[in-house]
């Protein structure tokens, strides 16, 4: 072959590429299967002249358009997966992968697992490292439709035992499935990575079969092993589990630290909190301070009514005792300058009025502690409240004009 007649094919077949990524991103489906087709045969073409192998190019394009193009069916998607794994060896796993996925979105659970058992069960050549993660993968989402199976078996067996009968083959199946689960769950964990579903698929049989040990151990590693990346969920789901084995308060609190100290702003740092403000060491105390300070630094937190009354009912403690106000003072030196305009303006004050009352009151009182009675949140919110003749509102007025004085020590 002439160099000219290379240097021609490589400006198609870049130009032909160049109109299948065109027509996708316009989502022109059919247009881009007519220019995927051209693009292979010219392939097909060229191979007498120089070997060019189905790229994963061809694969990944082929896929996403089978799966948008509206005359696709789910057999001729199967077809063309099968061509891509006979003639992609290095990326066969990755490829019985996606198609399996593929599978699962449209209902058909058995032939997923099928085509996972079958990809188990490939060999090409020496084993690389890289084939024996794929192959990994592969068995740990086999074992995660053996879960699912097991799941499905587990509920027969429960209705059935609340009816008062006794079905000896679903129980059997579902103790089959079970052993297929757990082995391959069991492996997929041991590797470093992010693993939630197949954790808490697996902690979920072991604790199915009272095997909390098991359940407990698991967990900790997934949480505490530092080989393992960064991952707020693991602390969740361990906290989740020692809450339901009802584990010492010293034990949940140490769950919940990690997470806030990963995730500050996660829903459970009320239930942290709360925790918190039960104990009676100041230590404990002045943690919750800070967590709820810090919840609030969030603006998905900025409309959360429970956050807003954990807070005023602390600040409301601390200002009727003047015990530790330094704690007060020291969370609000770093937030003065900045949530006044992020939680406290009068055009939020107008807007918590019109849409939640109760979430106003929460912020008037936090706002009249930390910003004083002539606090802009707190002068429009009292003022329609004591309007409206709500008595709390007016309660409240009082409470904030009395001890003004707090108001004067934490702002410096």
């Amino acid at each position: 072959a002439s160099h000219e007649h290379k240097l021609n094919f490589k400006k198609s077949k870049e130009a032909c590429l160049s109109y299948i990524q065109d027509a996708m991103l316009q989502k022109q489906w059919k247009r881009a299967a007519e220019f995927l087709t051209f693009y292979i045969e010219s392939l097909e073409k060229d191979y007498s002249r120089e070997h060019v192998g189905p790229s994963e190019m061809i694969w990944r394009i082929g896929t996403e358009i089978l799966c948008h193009h509206s005359h696709s069916n789910i057999k001729e998607f199967n077809s063309f997966m099968e061509q891509m794994k006979t003639l992609g060896i290095k990326r066969y796993l990755k490829v019985c992968l996606e198609h399996a996925f593929h599978l699962l979105c449209n209902g058909l659970v058995d032939e997923a697992y099928q085509n996972l058992s079958l990809a188990e069960s490939w060999r090409f050549g020496e084993q690389t490292v890289i084939q024996d993660r794929e192959m990994k993968l592969i068995q740990a989402y086999r074992g995660l439709l053996d879960y699912y199976k097991w799941s499905k078996q587990k509920n027969i067996l429960l209705e059935h035992d609340q009816d008062g009968f006794e079905d000896l083959a679903v129980e059997q199946e579902m103790h089959s499935c079970f052993r297929n689960a757990a082995v391959n769950l069991k492996e997929i964990i041991k590797i470093p990575g992010v693993w939630d579903q197949f954790v808490k698929c697996y902690v979920d049989l072991l604790e199915f079969y009272g095997d909390h040990n098991e359940a407990r151990q698991i967990l900790h590693e997934y949480a505490y092993n530092s080989k393992f990346p960064a991952n707020p969920n693991a602390h969740v789901y361990l906290y989740q589990f020692l809450k339901r084995q009802g584990e010492s308060k010293k034990s949940l609190l140490s769950a919940l630290k990690n997470l806030h100290d990963t995730v500050p702003s996660h829903e459970l740092m009320i239930d942290f909190h709360l925790m918190l403000q039960k104990s009676k060491k100041r230590k404990k105390r002045r943690l919750g301070l800070e967590v709820i300070f810090a919840a609030l630094d969030y603006a998905g937190w900025k409309e959360n009514v429970k956050a807003w009354s954990c807070l005023a009912k602390q600040l409301k403690q601390l200002v009727i005792s003047e015990k530790h106000l330094d704690w007060l003072k020291q969370e609000w030196s770093s937030r003065k300058d900045w949530w006044p305009a992020f939680h406290f303006s009068h055009y939020l004050g107008k807007r918590n009025w019109q849409e939640n009352q109760s979430l106003s009151y929460e912020k008037a009182l936090v706002a009249g502690i930390l910003l004083g009675k002539d606090g802009k949140y707190f002068k429009y919110v009292s003022h329609q409240g004591c309007k409206a003749h709500v008595k709390r509102f007016r309660i409240l007025k009082k409470f904030v004009h009395k001890h003004h004085p707090v108001y004067m020590r934490i702002s410096g």
